[in-house]
């Protein structure tokens, strides 16, 4: 019986995860649920899942928590803030966390769990992306699992050896091949992207994920950070990782070995898949998902990336050439970026030319510890915020 802590429940994976859960009562109870503000959710999952313990992101919102938990006669302890959310992440109670919190935001939580030695599912893709070498020596000197959620990684993950470590070269791979799947202007007039609304951008062919995300995915900034976190994850240097642009999203991504065999991972759209194989692995268990009926699909595309319809996916790249703190100041200026477009304050092509000057401006260096880092990141947004009102 696995105690789970999840980071970020009432997102799009939290939720998902939670799905899962319900189908296996016989393999995992929840330790504890986290959310920023959507209290009313929390409070519903809590009914149902009973945790020890519920984290919210402020007083004010643990006062309203406490008050829906007590009408409901519930024993979860109610707790507020970003110390209550490290603290649940590493608490002895729990033995794997999922590590959904979306953005920077989940970094410090994420952290913890590797330092506690926890089973941790990744799916909050920045907290790599910021930390890189940082956090993968933390998950291996506390002796932590690191298992991928992201749907590409987890694809990837399920294409290598069983025994592989991060020496692409000792087990034969040649290449790592992360797919996309386009999003929704991939067919789009490049000259009319100025007009897209966030209505338009959070509109995903395929998935279904949250507004930050989703527009991430329109400008496959999402990809680029998922380059990134490829590079930390698997040992494979930006060179040896190629973008496929896929957009029937079924092949989640391929790996290509030296011998000239490609293998892929197949599935339907949904996150339960992933989710489902890191919660059992190395087993296999029913995610609620249904098979893949290609006779029905009837055909497969693929494409290269357009750099100038992509603009991110290039500056994600350079980062991750750049190393240091380069990649931590490409995602904190995507964050204000993306943002400032939903509030719309920015046009949609102004997101990766902010992102632009800020790389330019900010040149990353040599990061020593979370601090000298995290600096960093409040630098990068300082600057952001400064080029939108200039």
């Amino acid at each position: 019986m696995q105690a789970i802590t999840i980071l970020g429940s009432t997102g799009s994976i939290g939720v998902s995860t939670l799905d899962v859960i319900a189908r296996h009562p016989d393999r995992y109870r929840v330790f504890a649920l986290t959310a920023h503000s959507r209290v009313k959710e929390l409070a519903q999952q809590c009914s149902q899942f009973k945790p020890e313990v519920a984290v919210v992101g402020t007083a004010e919102a643990a006062q309203e928590l406490t008050q829906l938990l007590r009408a409901q006669d519930s024993a979860t302890q109610v707790e507020y803030g970003p110390q209550a959310l490290c603290a649940v992440a590493g608490a002895a109670g729990c033995d794997t966390v999922m590590a959904a919190i979306v953005g920077a935001a989940g970094l410090e939580p994420s952290l913890a769990a590797a330092r506690a030695g926890k089973k941790l599912l990744l799916a909050n893709k920045e907290a790599l992306v910021m930390s890189g070498q940082l956090f993968m020596d933390a998950v291996k000197e506390n002796g932590a699992t690191l298992l991928p959620i992201d749907s590409e990684h987890n694809a990837i993950f399920q294409c290598l050896p069983r025994a592989y470590g991060r020496e692409p070269d000792a087990h034969g791979v040649a290449k790592i091949v992360l797919t996309a799947s386009g999003g929704p202007f991939l067919r789009r007039d490049v000259a009319t992207l100025e007009a897209v609304t966030p209505e338009e951008a959070v509109a995903h062919p395929n998935w279904v994920m949250g507004r930050k995300i989703s527009v991430d995915s329109a400008t496959m900034m999402n990809k680029g950070l998922e380059v990134i976190e490829a590079h930390w994850l698997f040992g494979a240097s930006a060179d040896r990782i190629e973008v496929l642009i896929h957009p029937q999203s079924v092949i989640h991504s391929m790996v290509s070995y030296v011998d000239g065999s490609l293998l892929a991972q197949l599935g339907n759209p949904d996150m339960r898949t992933p989710i489902a194989h890191a919660l059992a692995y190395p087993e296999r268990i029913v995610s609620g998902v249904g098979p893949v009926d290609l006779a029905k699909i009837g055909q497969l595309q693929f494409l290269a990336p357009d750099f100038e319809r992509f603009p991110c996916l290039k500056l994600a790249y350079e980062a991750l050439e750049a190393g240091g703190s380069a990649a931590a100041i490409l995602n904190a200026a995507n964050e204000v970026a993306v943002q400032a477009f939903l509030d719309r304050e920015i046009g949609f092509r102004m997101i990766d030319q902010l992102i632009h000057r800020v790389m330019d401006r900010l040149p990353g260096r040599t990061v020593t510890d979370l601090e000298d880092l995290l600096d960093q990141d409040r630098d990068a947004r300082r600057l952001a915020h400064a080029c939108i009102t200039t």
